[in-house]
């Protein structure tokens, strides 16, 4: 099997939601959602990029009401409306706590997986097949403005960063969940936000441009002095929805030494927009197309948002990574391409983000 490193997964919001099951949920496995220890193994699951995100629900919203906010994304067109934002102090803790989970990850696999802070680790843990995981924080809701928390969970292993999801913060503003809809969808950086890019870049953690609308997206492109990065998203020409990415976007990343990891999530694939999971492989095959076009085989990797979205049926969960790479294989990409998008790819742009 060729390893493939992943650009975003979720698997840490399942053990915030059920942390006294962990070792079921990840351990042992339960053959339930995406990601677990087992599966990842026999799939050839090389690592990835491990999300520390808070979702807009809490104690207070009812079920039904998340339920329904859910639904009104099944039928096109839909524009739904920016969730709340949430202050450090709410969000602090269960962060705090998503990061805690990864660690305990490392410590309870006994060898089988890595929390990895330098590129070099990356490439030990591919060379000898441990799995390497990158503590990533989507959504900057756990950052004060001081950036005090931001050399706190660097000091942890954060090395990489959303400026947001898909609602706004203190540093700038997402793109809502809407379909057909441009991703220019509102201002950009706010001051805090620019000081937050900058000392990412001092410190060397990766800005992740998913979820970010347009005008964040352009300030972030000309403030950074690193490779541009979004690690779940697709393609705006091909699904024409505010989460994807125009053509003068991918030619801004691929530009700067970037990377898009292509995202798994039904909604983002499809071109009408649709959630059914039953749509065969014809629109990932089109969006890799598309974005192996205006971005170069250096320049594209996966970001299957395992445990965060529904994937296309043919695709599944994380024991589909080998079905993907046949599919794609039979499509007409050679092994030497396969393997930089499977994996070689992400290598290069860390050693480009963090250094060697």
């Amino acid at each position: 099997m060729i390893p493939v490193f992943d650009g975003h997964n979720d698997l840490l919001l399942r053990l915030l939601d059920d942390p006294a099951r962990r070792e079921e949920i990840f351990l042992t496995g339960e053959g339930k959602g995406d990601l677990d220890l087992p599966r990842m193994k026999a799939s050839g699951f090389a690592g990835g990029f491990f999300a520390i995100y808070l979702p807009s629900r809490s104690a207070k919203v009812e079920e039904e009401e998340d339920d329904d906010y859910q639904a009104k994304m099944e039928v096109p067109p839909y524009c739904l409306p920016l969730p709340d934002l949430i202050d450090f102090p709410a969000a602090i803790r269960p962060a705090t706590e998503a990061a805690g989970h990864l660690l305990w990850m490392e410590r309870a696999s006994e060898g089988a997986l890595k929390v990895c802070r330098t590129a070099a680790e990356v490439a030990a843990c591919l060379k000898d097949g441990t799995i390497a995981a990158i503590m990533h924080m989507e959504g900057a809701e756990a950052i004060d403005e001081s950036l005090d928390s931001l050399h706190l969970f660097h000091a942890a292993g954060l090395r990489s960063l959303g400026p947001v999801w898909s609602r706004p913060t203190i540093f700038g503003h997402g793109v809502p969940f809407a379909y057909p809809s441009s991703p220019d969808t509102g201002p950009g950086l706010t001051e805090a936000g620019k000081r937050l890019v900058a000392e990412c870049n001092k410190l060397r953690i990766m800005i992740d441009l998913s979820h970010i609308n347009e005008k964040g997206f352009d300030d972030v492109a000309r403030l950074s002095d690193a490779p541009l990065v979004a690690t779940h998203s697709n393609a705006h020409a091909v699904t024409p929805s505010s989460r994807n990415l125009t053509d003068r976007q991918l030619a801004v990343i691929r530009d700067s030494g970037g990377m898009v990891g292509l995202n798994f999530a039904v909604g983002f694939l499809r071109p009408d927009g649709g959630k059914g999971e039953d749509c065969g492989w014809d629109p990932v095959l089109r969006h890799m197309d598309h974005l192996l076009k205006h971005l170069g085989e250096d320049h594209l990797g996966f970001g299957s948002d395992y445990d965060g979205a529904a994937t296309p049926a043919v695709i599944g969960d994380v024991t589909g990574l080998p079905r993907l790479l046949q599919a794609l294989s039979d499509h007409g990409y050679d092994r030497p391409l396969l393997e930089k998008i499977a994996h070689g790819n992400w290598l290069r742009l860390l050693q480009r983000t963090w250094g060697a």
